[in-house]
């Protein structure tokens, strides 16, 4: 809750190609708005909600063809249905500000393009399931190459998307930059190919002002 008092909460996403430094920045927005005195909430997708990560799991690991596009909208749809359930629509309503590292825009990229010519049927699954669209979205514009090896070098188990290479990687981000223009109204792109710290600062200050 912020210190002025109770207010509506607010939903804001972060979106990007992997690499492109989202989690970081979502996670140094989230420490940012806490010393300003605001609740936040800052989670995840696919994923966020106990449900959720386990879904997470299926759709990380495993090989490129363990499912097909069609499978993983479905089980994205049905992670981020859970989550919203379970914990944007709780902490929205007491007041709280949510800040999500990914929502539909990322499965509008992997897919509903990328993977497959599935824009209309996630778009329809949204429109009939989930409802809920960002106040704001944060899009980290990242050159595919560097993003790529990034994504790459942080190692672990949940490399099933890095795996389909740069090539989809530079696909993801010109759909992400058409997505930007598409939804204007809440698309704010950052350029990524930059200092961590000098990227914080763009982003709080925009949020400071949309906030205001």
């Amino acid at each position: 809750m912020s210190t002025t008092g109770q207010a509506a909460g607010r939903f804001i996403t972060f979106e990007g190609i992997d690499g492109s430094g989202k989690s970081t920045q979502a996670r140094l927005l989230a420490e940012h708005l806490r010393a300003a005195g605001h609740e936040v909430v800052l989670t995840r997708e696919p994923g966020g909600s106990p449900g959720a990560e386990d879904i997470r799991k299926l759709v990380l690991e495993g090989a490129q063809d363990r499912w097909t596009p069609e499978t993983e909208l479905l089980l994205f749809t049905a992670a981020r249905r859970d989550h919203l359930e379970r914990v944007i629509e709780p902490a929205l309503s007491r007041g709280a500000i949510v800040i999500c590292d990914r929502y539909v825009d990322s499965t509008r990229m992997y897919q509903g393009i990328a993977r497959g010519d599935l824009r209309a049927q996630v778009d329809a699954l949204h429109a009939l399931m989930i409802k809920r669209d960002p106040d704001l979205t944060i899009l980290i514009d990242m050159d595919p190459a560097r993003g790529l090896d990034r994504a790459l070098a942080r190692g672990g188990d949940e490399e099933r998307f890095e795996s389909f290479g740069t090539e989809m990687q530079a696909r993801i981000r010109r759909g992400f930059l058409d997505l930007a223009n598409e939804f204007a109204d809440r698309f704010v792109v950052i350029e990524g190919n930059r200092a961590i710290e000098d990227i914080a600062g763009d982003i709080q200050s925009l949020v400071t002002q949309a906030l205001a």
